[in-house]
């Protein structure tokens, strides 16, 4: 399994956001090169990066911070925020990202995805978002909720050439009360895919046993910032 601290970018800060709502910002550095380095030196081998303000608006105004993370550190970086379309996915793999995550974009128009996922110079680099409130997933930066299950896109997804689906408790997300493991091991069994789970990750517990349920991977935000989790330690637990 792997740990992949995450960076959600604002206006070039690294910040966390509790509950996805714009108006609960944390800020925690102002480098978002110099804390990738930190969190590569405790042995992280992915950087699990958002753009929250093109999550909000599609406009990529975090490109350099992003850029310059892929090319300054060895580590491989996961991408999500703002990316709509056959252009976007091109752009985020082009600021050197190895993995392009969709999520608002492939609930509002699921035939563009499976297109997009046909894409043979694209295999293996693109991921499914799925953020749900209160079972039920949400869209553009966790704004606006949809009718849509976590179970029911699950199952319609099971089947596609994914890199992996990473699944977020939006309710959870920043607020240290440990993920969503019921409806993480329900994803889990539905589909093949490699798992990644957010969303309330707060201890090293909650990574073991994010992993005894058979998560590929944990994203680690709040908790790592605020001294919750050695990244180390979670890093080690998660390798064994």
């Amino acid at each position: 399994m792997e740990i992949l601290p995450a960076i959600d970018l604002r206006a070039g800060k690294v910040v966390r956001l509790l509950q996805g709502d714009y108006g609960r910002q944390i800020v925690y550095g102002t480098d978002p090169l110099g804390v990738a380095r930190e969190l590569i030196s405790a042995g992280a081998r992915w950087i699990h990066m958002i753009d929250l303000d093109a999550a909000r608006t599609g406009e990529r105004t975090n490109a350099e911070a992003i850029r310059s993370v892929c090319q300054g550190v060895a580590a491989a970086v996961q991408l999500g925020g703002g990316i709509r379309s056959d252009d976007g996915v091109a752009a985020a793999l082009e600021l050197g990202v190895s993995r392009a995550v969709v999520g608002s974009a492939a609930l509002k128009d699921w035939p563009w995805f499976e297109r997009l996922l046909g894409r043979r110079e694209w295999t293996g680099k693109i991921a499914l978002s799925l953020d749900a409130r209160a079972g039920r997933l949400a869209v553009h930066g966790w704004m606006e909720p949809t009718s849509q299950t976590v179970a029911e896109v699950a199952q319609r997804a099971k089947d596609l050439p994914l890199s992996a689906i990473i699944y977020t408790d939006i309710e959870r997300d920043g607020m240290f009360t440990g993920p969503d493991l019921d409806t993480t091991a329900d994803l889990i069994a539905i589909t093949a895919k490699p798992v990644i789970a957010a969303g309330g990750v707060s201890s090293l517990d909650d990574v073991a046993r994010c992993k005894e349920i058979g998560c590929a991977g944990v994203i680690v935000g709040r908790a790592y910032y605020e001294g919750r989790i050695d990244l180390a330690e979670a890093c080690k637990l998660a390798s064994v």
